[in-house]
């Protein structure tokens, strides 16, 4: 009687735990978007996650990465409402293309808001980045770990620019982001937003002047052989990534699969973000001077010429200020000068 008692004990605590094992259900394959491929450290940092995930997890979550945001036809500022939509998996996207839609990222966007890699260290490793990783989930998107596209620095195929009136009548692409139009029109240029996809035709073909970008994405794509022969390095902006699952497929995952894929994306962002550094550092400036060696005229300015440039910014920065929330920019600004 005993030994029967246990035995229907057994088999009903079996067909109890039945229901929650079905509904465990892993995709064959989860799609991770990023714009960059594997020769930029974007790209590189987007395949490192997935490696350490499939490592992590042995093989029970299997990540392809998309690289151009081809599942969005190559529309960066489409790419965060494919997330939350679930027709992106994953990605480590730029703070830059998914500003339109969680307003509070446009801060990263302030002109010459961070001078340094200090700055940019300040804001995603304390309070900013942790409220800003709330505001991200509150979308249905879970933020994981920060990585870096880097310090954005601008160049141009007809002179070299060292203060605003070098600046005047040249059309520079920009990103999808109107807070760049306002920085570039209050320097008397003439922004253009336009896809990556489609700037290098662009740059190419003389339809546009300039365009602005990180150095490895300088090097990485070759964008001395399209005619842009004069860099200027002025750190006006620089450009966090977030590494992140869409809401849907997280709650997909055991914990211990989720808490996996959260040290793989800290890992991942670790060893993207060195990389993207690597060479610009103030005891390792190499990278310069191959980008010298290139038939680039590179110059760097001066912290009077950068204030020159910061004065006339002022007023974008105040206005988009208001926008991405007064008390953030001023946590940020506070943590930013506690950095010293």
């Amino acid at each position: 009687m005993v030994k029967t008692l246990f035995a229907a004990a057994i088999a009903a605590a079996f067909t109890v735990s039945l229901p929650a094992v079905a509904e465990q259900k892993y995709q064959p394959e989860y799609r991770l978007s990023t714009v960059l491929g594997t020769a930029f450290p974007w790209g590189n940092g987007g395949q490192r996650w997935a490696d350490l995930v499939k490592e992590k997890t042995q093989g029970r979550i299997n990540i392809k990465m998309y690289p151009g945001t081809s599942l969005v036809a190559g529309d960066q500022t489409r790419e965060f409402t494919a997330i939350r939509q679930g027709v992106i998996d994953l990605a480590v996207g730029s703070s830059i293309n998914w500003s339109p839609q969680v307003k509070e990222l446009n801060l990263f966007s302030l002109p010459f808001l961070m001078p340094d890699y200090r700055a940019i260290d300040a804001l995603t490793k304390g309070e900013v980045g942790r409220d800003l990783f709330k505001i991200i989930e509150k979308n249905g998107v879970v933020p994981l770990a920060w990585g870096e596209n880097g310090f954005r620095e601008i160049s141009n195929s007809k002179r070299e620019i060292r203060t605003p009136a070098d600046m005047k009548g040249l059309k520079f692409r920009v990103v999808g982001s109107p807070l760049f139009n306002d920085t570039f029109t209050a320097l008397g240029a003439n922004p253009t937003q336009m896809s990556w996809a489609d700037a290098q035709p662009a740059l190419a073909s003389g339809a546009v002047d300039g365009q602005e970008n990180p150095i490895s994405v300088f090097t990485g794509a070759k964008i001395h052989a399209v005619g842009q022969k004069y860099l200027t390095v002025w750190g006006y902006v620089a450009d966090p990534l977030i590494f992140v699952v869409s809401g849907k497929v997280w709650k997909s995952w055991s914990k211990a699969d989720q808490e996996a894929v959260r040290a793989a994306a800290i890992e991942a962002g670790k060893d993207e973000t060195a990389l993207a550094r690597k060479g610009l550092t103030s005891a390792n400036s190499g990278i310069y001077k191959d980008v010298a060696a290139l038939g680039v005229k590179v110059t760097h300015l001066t912290p009077a010429e950068v204030d020159v440039f910061r004065k006339l910014t002022k007023p974008t920065y105040d206005k988009w200020s208001k926008t991405i929330g007064t008390d953030l920019v001023k946590k940020a600004e506070v943590a930013i000068a506690a950095r010293k």
